[in-house]
Formats: structure tokens, sequence, C-alpha cells
């Protein structure tokens, strides 16, 4: 019997696909192709994959509407967007509805290798995402995702939009190094004319409100020169 995880690659671009695929199976993977989101449905339930990797923009169906449908029918298998840039706002919605993660295309298929490994450590069979939760408790700390709102040993803490959003994402994120280049892609946008030391001074701002010392941690980890790791464990409310 194969044991090795189940990707199903959802994409009608051939010229990915007959790349991706080859590259997933010397990784580690089974991998089943379909060329849009109608196609995936079908082989979600023949297939059962661990993990869906799919594109967004697709014929006949696309990688957001196969999400909703999944979603909506209590299937809580991982999802990887692959999306063409987008607007942080953009990429925000897609995670609220319940994807696990996303990558942008073009991407370094090595990136999208270990966003798959990173989803499938955090992964609860059966459960929602973090990234679907409307609140996140992690020790003293309570982040209302709807208000954007943080309160830190029940009281409400003051974080600018770009710390709480963050923060939001080291948390739905635990456990995982999360590069700087990658905060500065999620929080600010590919195209916001900010340096990595932004995100350097929203996480000090962040550790200010709760108390965190970055030389011994409670909640972000400070990796030197790869980026930071919200440590503490993460929970839906």
């Amino acid at each position: 019997m194969d044991t090795r995880p189940r990707i199903l690659l959802v994409d009608d671009e051939q010229a990915i696909t007959e790349n991706l695929a080859p590259l997933l199976e010397r990784s580690g993977y089974q991998v089943l192709v379909a060329a849009n989101g109608g196609a995936a449905l079908r082989d979600v339930t023949s297939f059962t994959p661990d993990l869906i990797v799919t594109d967004i923009i697709m014929p006949m169906m696309d990688g957001r509407e196969l999400l909703r449908r999944l979603r909506q029918a209590d299937n809580w298998t991982p999802v990887i967007l692959l999306t063409q840039v987008g607007s942080s706002t953009e990429r925000a919605m897609a995670l609220e509805e319940g994807a696990d993660d996303y990558i942008n295309k073009p991407f370094d298929p090595h990136e999208l290798i270990a966003r798959i490994r990173s989803v499938l450590r955090r992964v609860q069979v059966g459960k929602p995402p973090l990234t679907a939760a409307q609140r996140l408790a992690s020790g003293d700390i309570l982040l209302e995702r709807a208000a954007r709102r943080v309160k830190f040993k029940n009281r409400v803490i003051s974080l600018t939009p770009k710390s709480v959003a963050l923060l939001e994402y080291l948390m739905t994120h635990a456990d995982e190094l999360v590069s700087r280049d990658r905060l500065l892609d999620v929080v600010w946008g590919w195209d916001y004319p900010a340096g990595l030391r932004a995100v350097d001074t929203r996480i000090a701002e962040i550790r200010k409100a709760i108390d965190d010392d970055a030389a011994k941690p409670t909640y972000i980890e400070t990796i030197p020169g790869q980026g930071y790791r919200f440590i503490n464990t993460v929970e839906a409310v």
C-alpha cells in the first residue's frame, strides 16, 4: 500500500502541471492532476487527497468556487491557492473562506513544497483551519478577527492595523518559520513601498504590547537572518 501523502493538483495550464506533478512525486507525494474545479470535486471523492493545491483562475469552475463548495460540504481538506498577484485584502478574504495558505504565481516550486509541508504539519484532520476561525486564543492573547481587536490579559490593547494583521498571520501559521519577505507580502502587499525594517518595527510594537521578551519569548521567536515564528499554542475559540 502506498502510504505517501496524496496531493490533488488543480490547474488548467498543462505546462505547469507537467512540470510540477513530477517534482511533487519526487518530493514524496502521490499526485493526481485535475484541469478545473469541477473535475477536482469528483476526484476528491475517489482520490481522497490529504491536501489540494489549486489555481484560482480556471474555466468551468475556478479555485475560489471549488474552495467554497468543499467548505459548504464540511470538507476541511487543506487547500493551498495558487494566485495571480492580488491585493492583500483579496488574499485575506480567500483565507477567511477556508483556504489554508496561498502562493503567488509565478512561484518557486520548492517554496510550494515547503508550504505544503508546513500546512500538513499544522492541520487537524477534519477540523477547520485556524485561518477560518473568527477568534484565536494563545495564552493571554485573544484576537477577535472581525472586530480587528486584540486583548491581552482580558484588556484591549492598542495596535496599529498592520500590527494586528501581522499578529493574525503569525497566529494562523503557528510554529511555522515565516520570512520577513513573506510577511511583507502578506501584510503590506507586493507593491507597497515598505522595506523589511517595517516588519521588524511592527514586531517590536506587538512584543511591547504583550510583554514578550525577544531574548526569552513566550509568543514570537526571532530566527536570525530568516524571520519569525509564533511558538505558543493557538486555538480557535
